[in-house]
């Protein structure tokens, strides 16, 4: 496993990280329990010490598992990435700004954005307590919140470091722009976002602001939740509740099926999964410090684990891209 320093901060963090928004269940059709915390403590065992999770996976279940899963090593060895301001429990009574509904047991529960300097350290505190730990390695802001001014959300987040309940602040799905409003009160360490081969929007402004200003860059969805692992051009399928039915459509099927078609003699030749190839391309990308990888079994942690022992060649990279650029 490779270890990145993240922004310029004392965080290293492996490169391919443990992203457990699907262990959390809702929005992916469930998972059992046993697997995950497996899932996680083999991610551990093979190089995988950075977690990234969120109160919204499962509506706390996620970083509870995670808490769980984390017990029997030792906690400086683990760095622990969670977020605050997607809230369902209406505890903001109306306030902030709807984002969406979403279901839980058969109910439609609405989910707002809010981060308020009160529901910051209510989050933490509650994120705290699910994840059996004393302090956060880095706290991130789930997504922006427009009904509160970001010095106000902020101004939160620097009390906690002071205090040493988190070690560095991110934000997540944040502008350029926001970031540096947020710079303004708190050196932000990194902005999490949505990055893929076929999502390429970032390197136009987010990537050279990061590279200039020493903000580190953590992706998610690197896989395209599970597209571009080719599975679902063969037999897998979907259950009915899984998100994906719908989030799918959005790509031209039969240019994603050709592009991993003609990269796989590249995987082949490595002995690795196209799923390894392709995490592997994405955490050599500029600016790039952490890739998120989510599994919901031992098999798919350690494979994401050893995605990192991929070595590419820049004719191997070109021919990729080239690939990729008809996409």
């Amino acid at each position: 496993m490779e270890y990145r320093k993240l922004g310029d901060t004392d965080l290293q963090l492996s490169a391919i990280a443990y992203g457990a928004f699907a262990i959390g269940g809702n929005m992916w059709g469930g998972n059992e329990k046993k697997d995950s915390i497996a899932s996680i403590q083999a991610a551990i065992d093979h190089g995988m010490t950075t977690i990234d999770t969120a109160p919204f996976y499962g509506f706390g279940l996620s970083e509870e598992m995670i808490g769980e899963a984390i017990k029997v090593y030792d906690r400086s060895k683990i760095q622990l990435l969670t977020k605050f301001g997607l809230v369902w429990d209406g505890s903001n009574q109306g306030k902030g700004e709807y984002f969406f509904d979403a279901e839980e047991a058969g109910k439609q529960i609405p989910i707002y954005k809010y981060a308020s300097k009160a529901n910051v350290i209510k989050e933490v505190e509650e994120s705290l307590q699910r994840l059996q730990t004393d302090y956060i390695d880095l706290l991130q802001i789930h997504w922006p919140d427009n009904t509160t001014p970001i010095a106000e959300t902020i101004e939160a987040v620097a009390s906690l470091l002071q205090q040493g309940k988190i070690r560095a602040a991110g934000v997540s799905n944040y502008s350029v722009e926001q970031v540096a409003e947020a710079r303004k009160t708190v050196n932000i360490a990194s902005n999490q976002v949505s990055y893929s081969m076929l999502n390429r929007a970032i390197e136009t402004d987010l990537v050279p602001y990061a590279l200039e200003q020493q903000l580190g860059i953590i992706v998610y969805s690197p896989m395209e939740r599970g597209l571009l692992t080719g599975k679902y051009f063969k037999d897998s399928k979907l259950k009915d509740t899984d998100h994906r039915n719908g989030y799918f459509q959005q790509f031209d099927a039969s240019k994603v099926k050709t592009f991993l078609d003609t990269i796989a003699p590249i995987a082949a030749d490595k002995n690795a999964t196209l799923s390894q190839l392709v995490l592997r391309w994405t955490s050599l990308q500029p600016a790039i410090t952490v890739v998120l990888a989510g599994s919901r079994n031992v098999e798919q942690a350690i494979a994401n684990a050893k995605a990192m022992d991929i070595q590419l060649t820049a004719a191997e990279m070109a021919f990729i891209n080239a690939a990729l650029s008809k996409v």
